[in-house]
């Protein structure tokens, strides 16, 4: 990843290029509630759980013995959840 945290690329030999989008400040987002409780609405469902741990492409998420891997590209939005819940 380069400095700015907005994109990088790698050429396959063999292959197409692959470019990646860095999004940083939703990934500073995520590492901000990493020990939190969120919701995370994906292009596929809500997701409910603890952040566990952030990467500039995904975020880990645990919700007792299931963990989720979510990439950074499927997120709508993220919700803290309410303390009162």
């Amino acid at each position: 990843m380069y400095p700015n945290g907005m994109m990088y690329s790698q050429r396959s030999p063999n292959g197409p290029m692959q470019v990646v989008l860095v999004e940083p400040y939703v990934y500073a987002t995520l590492r901000s509630l990493i020990g939190k409780r969120v919701v995370i609405d994906t292009s596929r469902g809500p997701v409910n759980g603890t952040v566990a741990d952030a990467k500039p492409d995904h975020v880990v998420v645990q919700e007792y013995d299931s963990t989720f891997f979510v990439r950074i590209s499927e997120i709508v939005w993220i919700m803290p959840e309410s303390k009162n819940q």
